[in-house]
């Protein structure tokens, strides 16, 4: 056992009840040793989430996705199948494909070695004379790929349970808030670089304590009397049934396909997923490690077209230049606070009477890594 996963005696414990627990010390968000234990413990064995199937709707067609150092490309087949591999060439390990677009073959750019869109080499130039050589053992190393709601997603672990079979009720869920999932296509993306760690960008979004104080257009867009927090085993919802005026000061809306107040999921171990009351939306926010105090985030808008209209216009400016901003500012105060000798532990707040503002969801998510990681902190 690393000394960084092992608890001190002067460290609370991070126990199962979360009323009783104190928070993951503050190493686990600052200490290089353990955001490199996170790379194979945690994001080499759970689903990612790579893009959405209008981006790779074509055959032919590809897109790029890195999960820390290890490249993959997911390419929809010339027969329409979707799949995923590594993306290297297994000549001499060049990268084969960058972003996305449409071919109907990989050539690798260093020596143009060629494979099929089902992984075989097609050609590799001069090897025909060498001894025992086979096309068939030089084949892409293949990726696990699902589609989940439209999302595409891979996972580099063989072995892992399918993302359906974790996640549940998670689909009707989505489906209930927005019916029309089906139908969406890519509309936008914004770009954000966040001096934080990956789970304090999570452990924000999981409570909705800081809500009052820190995000006044949000509580007054979203009726919080009705806001629930509701783990789910791999995810945890967050939902609000009842609908808010459609005036509110973040923007204003009609009446959608279904009437309701708010909509979000989080999904292990760094997708959000969000639908906003009016018209039909959803929209993933992937929270990407990029060092132990920085996080790139990727917030992609889906829509019934690419037509943005002036309604969905107006609720991207207000996560764009307001929300967005407001807990990025949060978020990079508290990765500044993790590192003052003056803190290591809180503890949560948990109360059943108002579990708008209870603390679950993190204990939640922070009970996850600590399992991940195998450390012994309780």
């Amino acid at each position: 056992m690393n000394y960084q996963l092992r608890r001190s005696q002067a460290e609370g414990a991070v126990c199962a009840n979360p009323a009783q627990s104190f928070t993951l010390p503050a190493r686990f968000y600052t200490d290089p040793g353990i955001y490199e234990a996170e790379k194979a413990a945690i994001f080499y064995k759970s689903w990612w989430c790579a893009g959405h199937k209008s981006q790779i709707a074509k055959p032919g067609s590809y897109l790029t996705t890195e999960i820390h150092e290890q490249g993959v490309v997911v390419t929809r087949g010339l027969d329409g199948v979707l799949r995923a591999f590594y993306n290297v060439c297994q000549h001499r390990g060049h990268e084969l494909a960058r972003g996305s677009g449409e071919t109907r073959l990989f050539t690798c750019p260093y020596h143009a070695w060629t494979y099929n869109l089902d992984g075989t080499l097609r050609t590799a130039r001069l090897t025909k004379a060498l001894p025992d050589f086979k096309a068939c053992d030089f084949a892409l190393k293949p990726v696990r790929v699902e589609e989940f709601v439209g999302f595409v997603f891979v996972n580099l672990d063989p072995d892992a349970v399918s993302l359906k079979d974790q996640t549940g009720t998670l689909e009707d869920e989505i489906r209930r808030y927005v019916p029309r999932v089906d139908e969406m296509v890519f509309a936008h993306r914004h770009n954000y670089d966040i001096k934080a760690n990956w789970k304090v960008v999570i452990d924000n979004f999981l409570e909705c304590y800081h809500c009052h104080p820190a995000h006044r257009d949000f509580v007054d867009l979203v009726d919080m009397d009705s806001y629930r927090n509701i783990i789910n085993g791999r995810y945890v919802s967050q939902v609000s049934d009842a609908p808010r005026t459609r005036t509110a000061k973040a923007y204003a809306f009609e009446k959608g396909d279904v009437d309701f107040g708010y909509a979000g999921w989080y999904l292990w171990p760094n997708l959000t997923i969000w639908a906003y009351p009016g018209e039909a939306n959803i929209s993933a926010l992937m929270m990407i490690p990029a060092g132990p105090d920085r996080t790139l985030e990727h917030l992609d808008w889906f829509l019934p077209s690419a037509e943005i209209t002036p309604q969905i216009e107006a609720a991207m400016t207000y996560m764009d230049k307001t929300l967005q901003p407001e807990d990025i500012a949060l978020c990079e105060s508290v990765q500044r606070g993790l590192k003052s000798n003056g803190y290591n532990q809180g503890r949560f707040v948990i109360d059943p009477a108002h579990p708008e503002l209870s603390e679950h969801g993190v204990h939640h998510f922070q009970r996850m890594v600590a399992e991940a990681l195998s450390a012994e902190l309780a």
